[in-house]
């Protein structure tokens, strides 16, 4: 299950989404938007995935930022509509209630800063570079950029990144709270299919509990936060994965989690 666009395989759970555009160092067009939207939808309704690794294709780049002779002849409100594709692409990916792990093997800048962000986790190359270089093209970030920065390092580092538009090491990102392990550049590969088989073998309906809790929690009070956060763990003791759990616990054996 391929197209031009995107490489997609699954195995044991892992369904790995690679944008197959490496001439353009991965950049995002309308195209390649509506790919990954159709992609991400595709794995949300399939039994067969638990979790879903994200990565570009080619040594350079997982998303150089989106596609600039595209978006060059845009007039005011086609920029607009390009912008709310992708916003609605990446809110369907922070949505999802399977894990997502941007597997970030080379530049994120623009787009791709705000691809790997809406993403559940982010493990990057100790050789990678991120970033928000739009104020070099008189832009602002379009695909959520400005409001996923905040959120995840705080108003300084969002103002530094967006107003310099200066890339950063995956060190720095690290340090900032961006992305959450850094690995060497050889090891990448293995590592994050490493972290992506121990979420495929937890309690699915657990996960999607936990990714809802944090979704709705991030935007809510603390008081709805965490009436929520009981209801959803209310509601677990309704899983046959619950029963599994505690059972194999009391009886020092693997869990075996069938999504029920």
């Amino acid at each position: 299950m391929s197209t031009s666009l995107l490489q997609i395989d699954t195995d044991a759970g892992i369904r790995t989404l690679r944008i197959n555009r490496p001439d353009k160092l991965n950049a995002l067009n309308a195209a390649t938007l509506d790919a990954l939207d159709a992609a991400f939808a595709d794995a949300e309704t399939d039994a067969a995935v638990r979790v879903v690794v994200l990565t570009g294709a080619g040594p350079k780049a997982f998303v150089a930022g989106a596609d600039i002779a595209e978006m060059n002849a845009l007039t005011p409100v086609e920029g607009r509509d390009f912008s709310l594709r992708g916003t609605r692409m990446m809110r369907r990916v922070e949505k999802l209630s399977k894990p997502v792990i941007a597997m970030v093997n080379g530049f994120a800048l623009g787009g791709g800063l705000e691809l790997a962000m809406c993403c559940h986790l982010r493990v990057a190359a100790d050789s990678a570079k991120v970033g928000q270089p739009e104020i070099n093209l008189g832009l602002i970030p379009g695909f959520g950029g400005s409001q996923r920065l905040l959120r995840l390092c705080g108003r300084a580092a969002t103002l530094e990144l967006c107003l310099t538009g200066a890339p950063i090491t995956a060190e720095r990102a690290l340090q900032l709270g961006i992305v959450n392990r850094v690995v060497p550049a050889a090891e990448l590969e293995a590592e994050t299919m490493k972290l992506a088989a121990q979420l495929a073998n937890a309690a699915p309906l657990a996960l999607r509990g936990m990714l809802d809790c944090v979704n709705v929690g991030g935007e809510c009070g603390i008081e709805e936060g965490l009436e929520y956060e009981s209801a959803q763990f209310g509601l677990m003791f309704a899983t046959e994965d619950m029963r599994e759990g505690t059972a194999a616990f009391l009886e020092k054996r693997k869990p075996a989690f069938t999504g029920k």
